[in-house]
């Protein structure tokens, strides 16, 4: 009886029955609506099909050398019959004997998990799966809460749908993080031990199974001795369940760590920075840091050894010079650039004495003066305008009116003598500063800070008289660019670094075609270069003599001997090198360019021009050679003790 009602037996029947269903309705209702308001926000399986890892952009020089790796993980994902059989067997001991029979989570290791944490009283076991784990990286937070946990459930059994064993295990050997910056197993092999993955032994496959645990703690750069604690642990689980015998064992146990050196951050570091500014302009950050590029650059990295090791070479004596000078708090630093005559490409660079210590780029942003390093675009425009390399000027005392100043300005020469007439040629050859002014004059500063522009200068030039004596600030990679107009036969190039990216399938996505401007004629070029030879054969630079090839170029030196220059050609290569003090200090009396700064162009030069044939600078048809006393300007012997090779246009030269 119900509420007072006489049911029949069929009818209560029927109403428990309709009760029981209300009620698993409701039930299944509830938990529906619980799966959903967990599950409604996981993310897609099937984008897991395009995943694609982030990898290493990989920086090469031109002969072949890695300068340096850009990542936000260190990942070299590799397929997995890529991986040896030890380190999967390791893999599988260690994080989930049962991958291969359960079908995404372990039953039995959550029920265990469960009485641990109960027992705990907190979340201190995962029994996460190695399906588990791979959701937990790719999609979840690592937090340990109980919604995660059945997110992770969830999208485990969605993985073992819809991807077979083999695939799931290669996510995650190319997914888990091992420490001290590997992300993958073959990223670990390299990091660790150098080698690829397929060559680990057995001994290291077991330590590198046994970072996932706790990578911060196992890695064998932190700490040696727990790491192989750690191997020895894998190892007796292989052999516990079977996938290596004893004898392996026992060989895997004995065989000492030998772990590959970190190396250093980078090579050629002041290059490798100015390349990625490049690079991030071209790609952006992300793309450049994940997309697994390879880059090829124009430096030799031969030469760059050449090039830093030459100045550590000089660099001590100088030190050594300046404190018996009483210099204060001595810290000379320097700059070096080695451009490719006709490609512009960036052979060496060097920013300063220790990029860790200071990584400004002495050689792209430092604007110092040049001193007289600036005087051969004076006479390049001299040239350009007619002047015969014989015409003569003064080297006399001369005073000039300056705008709102009482005072003249009386420009001096470095040996504070004067020798009275001289022609163009010897006035170079010789770095006079007065004869240069009195040139500048005759040409209108305004021309010259124009010739400049067009030679590459991109520095504001001021178009007053002492632009002939180099008092404008200039970067040093744009000096070496304008001596490359001359050495090019005329034509500029603008300095590059890169020569070709390539994508993680082997796609060219970028190929660097270096654009030549004619921008003076080719005898120009080639009288300023025939010039600038007589300052090696005659002049400031006369220990340059020593290389024994044709080489042109000129000495720097600033006002208290602040900056020390050299930058000078081969036929085929441009090299400036600057020395100076980032405070502006002097670097001690006598420093001069010729002092300073020419010992380490000629190391440089002389180290590149080995690997180079033997060349000589062209001359143009409408140019000729002839004898000439660099005194008098007049034609001469060519046996004549004094006589110098001359160039001068046909019609021009002196009869």
């Amino acid at each position: 009886m119900i509420w007072g009602i006489e049911i029949k037996e069929n009818t209560k029947l029927k109403i428990l029955v309709f009760s029981l269903l209300l009620t698993g309705s409701v039930l299944v209702g509830i938990t529906g609506g619980v799966l959903y308001a967990i599950t409604r926000d996981l993310p897609q399986i099937r984008a897991l099909e395009n995943f694609q890892p982030s990898a290493i952009t990989r920086i090469y020089s031109a002969d072949k050398v890695l300068l340096h790796e850009l990542f936000v993980e260190k990942r070299d994902p590799v397929p997995l019959s890529a991986m040896p059989q030890n380190l999967k067997s390791a893999i599988l001991a260690t994080e989930d004997r049962t991958f291969y029979q359960h079908s995404g989570i372990n039953p039995k290791g959550i029920l265990r998990a469960i009485i641990r944490d109960i027992w705990a009283g907190e979340f201190v076991e995962g029994a996460s799966t190695i399906t588990q784990q791979l959701t937990k990286t790719l999609f979840l937070s690592p937090q340990k809460k109980l919604v995660r946990k059945i997110k992770e459930a969830f999208l485990a059994f969605q993985l073992e749908r819809r991807y077979t064993k083999d695939e799931i295990l290669e996510f995650y050997m190319n997914q888990i993080y091992l420490g001290s910056g590997a992300y993958g197993v073959s990223s670990a092999a390299k990091i660790f031990f150098g080698k690829e993955v397929a060559d680990l032994t057995l001994a290291e496959c077991a330590l590198v199974a046994g970072m996932p645990k706790a990578p911060s703690r196992y890695s064998p750069y932190v700490d040696r001795d727990l790491a192989l604690k750690r191997r020895a642990t894998v190892l007796g689980q292989m052999k516990q369940i079977g996938v290596i015998p004893d004898t392996a064992y026992s060989q895997a146990m004995a065989e000492p760590l030998s772990l590959k050196r970190p190396e250093r951050a980078m090579r050629a570091p002041y290059f490798v920075a100015y390349t990625k500014t490049i690079l991030e302009k071209q790609f952006g950050s992300s793309l450049l840091y994940k997309g697994g590029f390879t880059i090829s650059t124009t430096l030799s990295y031969a030469l760059q050894l050449a090039a830093e090791r030459s100045a550590q070479r000089w660099l001590p004596a100088l030190e050594k010079r300046m404190a018996r000078n009483n210099i204060t708090h001595p810290d000379p630093q320097y700059a070096i650039i080695s451009l490719d005559v006709h490609s512009g490409g960036i052979l060496a660079m060097v920013g300063g004495k220790d990029y860790l210590e200071s990584p400004f780029n002495r050689a792209t942003q430092a604007k110092r003066q040049p001193g007289s390093a600036f005087k051969p675009i004076i006479y390049g425009l001299a040239i350009e305008k007619g002047f015969p390399q014989n015409k003569v000027l003064l080297d006399a005392p001369v005073a000039f009116r300056q705008a709102g100043n009482q005072e003249d300005w009386k420009p001096e020469n470095y040996s504070k003598h004067f020798q009275g007439e001289m022609t163009m040629r010897h006035a170079l050859v010789l770095s006079k500063n007065v004869p240069a002014v009195r040139l500048l004059e005759m040409l209108g500063p305004s021309a010259a800070v124009s010739f400049g522009y067009r030679l590459g200068i991109q520095t504001p030039l001021l178009p007053n008289l002492s632009l002939a004596l180099g008092t404008s600030e200039v970067t040093l990679i744009d000096l070496a660019t304008a001596y490359g107009v001359f050495a090019n036969g005329g034509k500029r190039v603008a300095p590059n670094s890169v020569v070709a990216v390539i994508d993680g399938r082997g796609q060219q996505l970028w190929h660097v075609k270096p654009q030549q401007e004619l921008v003076v004629s080719a005898d120009v070029a080639a009288i300023v270069t025939n010039m600038l030879e007589g300052v090696i054969t005659e002049g400031t630079g006369r220990k340059a003599r020593v290389l024994g090839r044709p080489v042109a170029g000129k000495t720097g030196t600033t006002n208290d001997f602040r900056d020390a220059l050299f930058v000078g050609y081969s036929p085929s290569i441009t090299t400036g090198v600057w020395v100076g003090q980032d405070r502006f200090h002097t670097l001690g009396k006598g420093e001069t360019g010729a002092r300073a700064a020419l010992p380490i162009w000629i190391d440089i030069m002389s180290a590149a021009l080995k690997s180079t044939p033997y060349e000589v600078f062209e001359l143009p048809a409408d140019v000729v050679q002839i004898p000439m006393d660099p005194l008098t300007g007049h034609r001469t012997q060519a046996d004549a003790p004094n006589a110098a090779m001359a160039l001068f246009r046909k019609g021009t030269e002196p009869r």
